[in-house]
């Protein structure tokens, strides 16, 4: 990360503010659990995961902004448009969105094919039509509205954010030179690991106090958002936390590696608090 210092001194320090207020790294915790399950050292796995990383928190920038989510807080601090206004925060998110790509592609200790294959995953991840801007903008236009079924709920929140986890699974395990037929169980993992991370974000947003959380709960009930509790109620929620948490641990069982981390992630992100 360029230093706060550098010009354009606004950008740097809005970018800074948001990629080091800390949070739960559980993408870039991905790739390097996948990667070191496949055999792949920490060092060899380093710079994807701070791309995939960099990619979430650009997210998080632009999710927060009046014209989204609206939200004035992130990570237990003042969110990027706050602090910085709006203008410094959408070029802060643009900012750490190139960085990303620039991560990988300039990773010399990576083949040439590997990098292409891993920017080829995190844009697809990242951008339209399956990836995360496609589950933003579903999930704007859900709100408000009364007819938002099951099937359209999880499809919202595999986009949103499903595709960039299953992608950051994927790219560790690429890193590591996974054949086509491991990354498969792989991805299935993920995807149920991202969807489990989003109904207990969804409860917790209903359950949760703004310190434990470190951003604002309720607002997806004020906003009129589609949501897991708002949909089937708590405690129908609570069980399809466990399923898909299940599905999560069967599909590691179906990849036939040896990945205890992989399995701890899946019960930290169930029982997880905030």
């Amino acid at each position: 990360m360029p230093a706060a210092t550098v010009e354009p001194v606004a950008v740097h320090a809005a970018m800074r503010w948001s990629l080091f207020a800390g949070g739960k790294r559980l993408r870039p915790a991905l790739v390097l659990a996948t990667g070191e399950a496949f055999g792949a050292p920490a060092e060899l796995l380093v710079n994807t995961a701070c791309a995939f990383e960099l990619i979430h928190t650009y997210s998080l920038v632009h999710d927060d902004l009046p014209s989204m989510d609206d939200d004035d807080l992130r990570r237990g601090r003042p969110t990027c448009h706050v602090r910085f206004g709006e203008a410094t925060a959408i070029l802060a998110g643009d900012a750490m969105q190139a960085l990303a790509f620039q991560c990988i592609a300039e990773d010399d200790a990576l083949d040439a094919d590997v990098r292409v294959r891993l920017v080829a995953e995190l844009a697809r991840a990242a951008g339209t039509p399956g990836g995360m801007v496609a589950g933003q903008a579903h999930d704007l236009s859900a709100e408000s509205r009364e007819d938002v079924t099951a099937a359209e709920l999880d499809l919202i929140h595999r986009h949103k954010t499903g595709a960039l986890i299953v992608a950051a699974a994927r790219a560790g395990a690429l890193v590591a030179g996974a054949s086509e037929s491991e990354l498969s169980p792989v991805g299935d993992y993920a995807a149920a690991l991202g969807l489990l991370f989003q109904i207990t974000d969804d409860l917790l947003d209903v359950t949760a106090t703004a310190e434990a959380l470190g951003k604002t709960p309720g607002k997806d009930a004020r906003a009129q958002k589609a949501t897991y509790p708002a949909l089937h109620g708590l405690e129908a929620t609570r069980l399809r936390a466990r399923a898909v948490y299940e599905q999560a641990l069967d599909a590691l069982d179906a990849s036939g590696q040896s990945a205890p981390l992989l399995g701890s992630i899946a019960r930290l992100i169930l029982e997880r608090r905030a």
